[in-house]
Formats: C-alpha cells, structure tokens, sequence
C-alpha cells in the first residue's frame, strides 16, 4: 500500500521535469553548448579564443554579447536591456570580452558621459564564427526533427515570444 502511493506520488510529480519550460530551457543549453562547440573548431576563430571556448571559459553567458551588441556599438544599458540582464552582469560580461580582444569601450560621439561598446576587428571574426554556428546547429535541428518540425518550432517559439 505504502509503494503504491509513493509511486502515485512520484508520477504525479512528474510535470514539474517534463513541461515545456523545461524542455525549452534543455534545448537551448543542448544549442548554445553545440554552437559554441563549433565555434571553437572554426579555424578562422584566433587560437586563443577557441581554446577557451573549448575549454569551458566562454560560456552561453558570453554570447549575450555576440547576440545583442549592434555592429555600429551599443551603450551598457541598452546592451543589458537588449540582453534581459542586469548592467552589472552586463558589465562584467563586456570586461571579460574585452580582456579577451572581442570588444572596446570608445568615447560615444553623441555623449561625452558615456562609451560605447563596440567589436574589435577579432570580435568581427567572432560575429562571423557565431553566424556560422549558428546555421550549422539549426542544420543539425533540422536533420534530428525534420524540416517541418523544425519550422513548426521556429514559428511556433517566435509567435510565443513576440
């Protein structure tokens, strides 16, 4: 009687593991792992750069940055606020990428007060690797699920977040 309810239990818990939040948030680590994966073996991506992608040091965290900082540069707060994240966690991000030569503060032209963050010409190379990442695990998307299904998740997630 006592195995019979704990079971009961347990699969009526199951929905806390297999919702769809959880299967999204799953998909997106399972993605940004395979995207940053390739950019460390892109040949074109500096040595450095990709050893520490392959290492673990650049993280999913990391390509806030590649993903919201405008080609022309972007201002802190509208970087964090691009992002969804806060200026300090913005911050600390940008200064790790800047360690790395990814991307510069310069003065911003339209006010003395404030830098923009803008890519180097490694943090280009970077962009470029990241777009080809980019199509190549949504590629690897398509031949696990099917084009269909993988349009149908496409429309399906961009109808959802809009």
């Amino acid at each position: 009687m006592v195995k019979a309810l704990e079971t009961e239990h347990m699969q009526s818990d199951r929905w806390r593991q297999s919702h769809l939040g959880h299967w999204l948030n799953l998909a997106l680590q399972k993605f940004d792992a395979r995207v940053l994966s390739l950019m460390a073996q892109n040949e074109d991506v500096p040595l450095a750069l990709s050893n520490l992608a392959a290492r673990g040091h650049l993280s999913a965290s990391h390509t806030h940055i590649t993903r919201h900082l405008a080609r022309d540069g972007s201002r802190l707060t509208d970087l964090a606020q691009s992002a969804n994240i806060s200026k300090q966690a913005m911050g600390k991000l940008v200064g790790e990428c800047e360690a790395w030569g990814l991307v510069t503060r310069l003065p911003d032209p339209r006010d003395a007060r404030s830098r923009r963050i803008v890519f180097t010409p490694v943090g280009l190379i970077w962009l470029q690797a990241f777009q080809q990442a980019v199509a190549q695990a949504e590629a690897e998307l398509c031949t696990a699920v099917g084009t269909e299904v993988a349009t149908v998740i496409a429309l399906g997630l961009e109808a959802y977040a809009a």
